[in-house]
């Protein structure tokens, strides 16, 4: 994960936080709502983009294991 992504995604989970103690203390439950809301589209933004590297890391190991097999049968 970039350090722009991480940044992005610690900016929303922050201002989210940010809203929804605001909604909380104002009795505005719509603003505490948005708040999680934003809150947790930061945390599943860090979850994706871990899930997404990983995929990269293990089709990354598939095609070396691939490309050591056939250079083994070329031998």
């Amino acid at each position: 994960m970039s350090v722009e992504e991480k940044f992005d995604n610690a900016k929303d989970k922050v201002a989210g936080k940010a809203k929804e103690v605001e909604g909380k203390v104002s009795g505005d439950k719509a603003r505490e709502a948005e708040g999680k809301a934003q809150g947790f589209f930061g945390k599943a933004k860090d979850k994706l983009s871990d899930a997404a590297e990983t995929v990269k890391d293990k089709a990354e190991e598939a095609v070396d294991a691939v490309k050591d097999s056939v250079d083994n049968l070329k031998k």
